[in-house]
C-alpha cells in the first residue's frame, strides 16, 4: 500500500499548484491499512484539518483509482505530535476553523486569514513566496533572515504574517513576535523612560525564536533606535534566529540609516514583490470572491482584472464596490454595474499628478502654491505638505527623490512625511476622514 500512496501524490502533484502540493500533500506518510481504512498521517493538526476541508476528495478519488477498490481514508498527526488520546479522523467529517487571530508572543496579533493556503501565488511573488515557506518550515537551509520588497498592497505583510502563522501551527509554544518597526522604536523609548531597558533587551536577544519586523523604513533618522536593533539582530544572527524584514524601499534607499543597521538589513535574502500580472489577478478576484462568499460573473472577473492593476488592495476595492453597489440597489453584478464603479477611478487615477495633487490640497487647505512648497515649518502648512507628499507617493509612480524635489526637500524628508501620515491614518479617526475624502475628489478627478 506504501507504494500505492507514492503513486497517488505523483498523480496528485500534476492536478494542483506546485506550492498547495508542497505545502499540504508532500508532507504526508502512508501509516497503515485496516479493514478498508487507509491511514494517511499529517505532521501537525492544523495540517490535518486543511487536508480534510480541502483535498481528502481528490486523495480517496486517486487512491481509488490506483488501487482498483473502494475504500476510506483516515488521517492522523504522526506520533512524535500526538496524545494518548487522539484519535485518526474520517475523511467525510468536516473541522471548524478557529475563529480567533492568533496571538504571538509579542506584539500585533497575526491576521488569521494571512496564511500560505490563502496566498495566491504567481510569476510576480514566487520566489517570495518560496523563501518565506522555506522559512517558515525549518527545511535546512542556510537561510536565516528575509528581507521582503515591495509597494504598499501587494502582500508583503501577508507573507510576512503567513511566517508566523505556519510556525505558532506547528509549535503554539514558539517565541514569535510580529511587530512594526515602529511599535519597536516605541516599545524602546518607553523602556528607557520607565528604567526598563534591560528586560526590553532580554525580551528580544535572548527571549525571541523569530522576529517578524514590518515597515523596516520607519527607523529612517532614529538612530538610538537602529543601534538598539543592529544589535538585537546580531544576537539572533548568532543564535540562529529566524527574522523576517518587510518594507517598501531596499535597505541602501533609506535615508538617515547607520551602516551598521544597513548591512544587517542588507545580509540575507532579498525577495521584491512585484505587481501581479493579468492571471494571477483573475485568481486573486476569485480567491477573494469564493472567500467571502461572492459570486461574480467570470466575464466581470475578466474586466476587473484587466482594468484594476496597481496592487491586490486595488483589486479588493474594486471588488467591495461592485457587491456593495449591487446590494445597496438591489441590482445584479453586471458589466453595466461594473462599469459604472471601475471606469471613472481607474481613468481618474492615470490622469493623477503631484501638480494635480497639490491644487487640490492648496484648494482644501485654502494656503497657496507658494506655501505648500516653502521652508516655512508653521503646523498650519507642514501637515498640508506632508498629505500632499503621501497622495504624491500612492497616486504616482515617482520615486521619493523627485517628490521631495517638487516641495522642494530632500527625499528623507519625503520618506518622514508620507510615514507620519501613514501613522496619522492609523491612530487618528479624523485624518483618516480627510485623507479618504482627498482620495475621493482625486479619483472623481476634482483637482
Amino acid at each position: 500500500m506504501d507504494s500505492i500512496w507514492n503513486k497517488t501524490k505523483a498523480v496528485i502533484k500534476t492536478r494542483m499548484p506546485g506550492h498547495s502540493y508542497r505545502m499540504w500533500i508532500e508532507p504526508i506518510e502512508f501509516n497503515n491499512e485496516n479493514n478498508g481504512v487507509v491511514v494517511l498521517s499529517c505532521p501537525n493538526q492544523f495540517s490535518k484539518k486543511r487536508v480534510l476541508e480541502y483535498y481528502s476528495d481528490l486523495i480517496l478519488s486517486e487512491i481509488q483509482k490506483i488501487s482498483g477498490k473502494p475504500c476510506q481514508i483516515a488521517l492522523e498527526v504522526s506520533e512524535k505530535h500526538l496524545t494518548c488520546h487522539s484519535q485518526p479522523e474520517i475523511s467525510h467529517q468536516k473541522p471548524l476553523f478557529p475563529q480567533a487571530e492568533a496571538q504571538p508572543s509579542s506584539g500585533r496579533f497575526l491576521r488569521r486569514d494571512y496564511t500560505f493556503d490563502q496566498f495566491v501565488v504567481g510569476g510576480n511573488n514566487d520566489f517570495a513566496y518560496s523563501a518565506s515557506l522555506a522559512l517558515a518550515s525549518r527545511k535546512k537551509t542556510q537561510q536565516h533572515s528575509l528581507f521582503l520588497l515591495s509597494k504598499t498592497g501587494m502582500g508583503k505583510s501577508h507573507l510576512t504574517q503567513a511566517v508566523g502563522n505556519h510556525i505558532l501551527t506547528e509549535n503554539p509554544m514558539e517565541k514569535v513576535y510580529y511587530i512594526t518597526a515602529e511599535d519597536f522604536s516605541n516599545e524602546m523609548v518607553s523602556a528607557y523612560q520607565h528604567d526598563t531597558i534591560d528586560q526590553f533587551k532580554k525580551k528580544y536577544r535572548t527571549g525571541c525564536n523569530v522576529l517578524l519586523l514590518d515597515d523596516v523604513h520607519y527607523l529612517s533618522g532614529k538612530e538610538r533606535t537602529q543601534v538598539e536593533l543592529a544589535m538585537t539582530l546580531d544576537t539572533l544572527y548568532d543564535s540562529g534566529k529566524k527574522i523576517i524584514f518587510s518594507s517598501s524601499y531596499l535597505p541602501g534607499d533609506i535615508p538617515k540609516l547607520n551602516d551598521k543597521l544597513r548591512s544587517r538589513l542588507s545580509s540575507g535574502l532579498i525577495s521584491a514583490i512585484d505587481p501581479p500580472n493579468f492571471r494571477t489577478r483573475v485568481r486573486i478576484l476569485q480567491k477573494k470572491a469564493t472567500a467571502n462568499g461572492i459570486h461574480i460573473p467570470e466575464d466581470i472577473t475578466q474586466y476587473l482584472a484587466g482594468e484594476l492593476t496597481e496592487d491586490v488592495r486595488q483589486l479588493e476595492s474594486g471588488l467591495i464596490g461592485i457587491t456593495a453597489k449591487s446590494s445597496l440597489l438591489g441590482a445584479p453584478i453586471d458589466m453595466a454595474l461594473a462599469e459604472s464603479v471601475i471606469k471613472n477611478i481607474v481613468r481618474q487615477r492615470k490622469l493623477i499628478t503631484i501638480d494635480g495633487i497639490k491644487k487640490l490640497v492648496c484648494q482644501e487647505f485654502n494656503i497657496s502654491h507658494h506655501d505648500i512648497v516653502s521652508a516655512s515649518r508653521k503646523q498650519a502648512l507642514v501637515r498640508p505638505r506632508q498629505i500632499a507628499m503621501y497622495l504624491s507617493r500612492r497616486y504616482t509612480d515617482s520615486p521619493l527623490q523627485a517628490i521631495g524635489k517638487c516641495f522642494n526637500r530632500y527625499h528623507a524628508t519625503a520618506l518622514h512625511s508620507i510615514s507620519a501620515v501613514e501613522k496619522g491614518i492609523r491612530d487618528n479617526r479624523s485624518l483618516q476622514k480627510q485623507i479618504e475624502y482627498l482620495c475621493a475628489k482625486l479619483e472623481e478627478g476634482v483637482c
